[in-house]
């Protein structure tokens, strides 16, 4: 059998690179009554004449339910510094989603050549800069060559606003790709994504996926335990505090609530935290 992966779905037909060859594949039998193969995943296929067919995934180093991708490197936020406005919420939900999938968040921004020096975008950016994230600012003015260089011999995922400009991002990243945008919707005040399915795509010596902008982002299978210790700003205070399972809410002598207020974790991505945790168990008593 042959190692490969799986690179576009459509329907119940997966496309799987196999040592630069591009193979036309069915998943076989036993492996539907187990688990279905995602984008992304390594698989073992084997060869029947005119068919290939899927015998076997391999051990996921991660994976996303939405979009439903899997082995993903990191994942580029991209946000728009206007229309649709930047909005440091949205991009802090997203951290908290990719870093509890073990998957790197990057911040990518676009139309930075459409707002001045005063606008309150460079302050977000510098204090996501300040606590550790990589940060990349896009625009007609700006090269992208440190964003190709960073996609290079990496599986990413594309996501954040509709109409921040994602597929025109690669379309600038790659010249080879047509991918179809859209004008902003005026009336609604955000973009119609028109992306339709998941799909990895060679990008600048790399895979990137581009998919549906998030309408919704779902906590339900976070715990709050596991989100702490994924969020990259509380790593160095984790440990560190009174009580062992410390949820760094309102528990006395929390480390992590004894940074924030010496300016050493962002307010800001704390109080994102407590928003979130606080819906995490509102959800829990709903439904208790």
């Amino acid at each position: 059998m042959e190692k490969g992966r799986i690179i576009k779905i459509i329907s119940h037909q997966y496309q799987v690179l196999v040592d630069g060859e591009l193979l036309e594949c069915v998943a076989m039998g036993k492996l539907r009554k187990d688990k279905a193969p995602v984008v992304g995943d390594l698989v073992l296929v084997e060869r029947f004449g005119d068919q290939n067919g899927i015998q076997q995934i391999l051990p996921r180093q991660n994976e996303l339910v939405r979009p439903r991708i899997a082995n993903v490197d990191q994942a580029i936020i991209v946000m728009s510094a206007c229309d649709p406005q930047f909005s440091t919420a949205l991009v802090d939900r997203l951290i908290f989603l990719i870093c509890y999938a073990k998957i790197k968040p990057i911040i990518c921004v676009s139309k930075m050549d459409l707002v001045d020096a005063n606008d309150p975008v460079h302050a977000a950016l510098l204090d996501y800069r300040n606590s550790g994230y990589e940060v990349f600012e896009t625009g007609l003015d700006r090269s992208d060559e440190a964003l190709k260089q960073m996609l290079k011999g990496k599986i990413s995922v594309l996501t954040g606003q509709s109409g921040a400009g994602k597929s025109s991002l690669i379309n600038r990243l790659d010249a080879n790709f047509e991918l179809k945008t859209q004008q902003i919707s005026k009336a609604l005040g955000r973009g119609k994504h028109t992306t339709r399915h998941c799909e990895l795509m060679a990008v600048s010596g790399g895979w990137v996926a581009d998919t549906p902008g998030f309408s919704s982002l779902d906590f339900t299978h976070v715990e709050i335990d596991k989100l702490a210790a994924a969020i990259p700003d509380f790593q160095e205070m984790l440990g560190n505090c009174r009580f062992q399972d410390c949820r760094h809410l309102k528990e006395p002598d929390c480390a992590i609530q004894n940074a924030v207020k010496e300016g050493r974790i962002s307010q800001t991505r704390y109080a994102h935290y407590r928003e979130i945790c606080e819906w995490i168990l509102n959800q829990k008593v709903k439904y208790r």
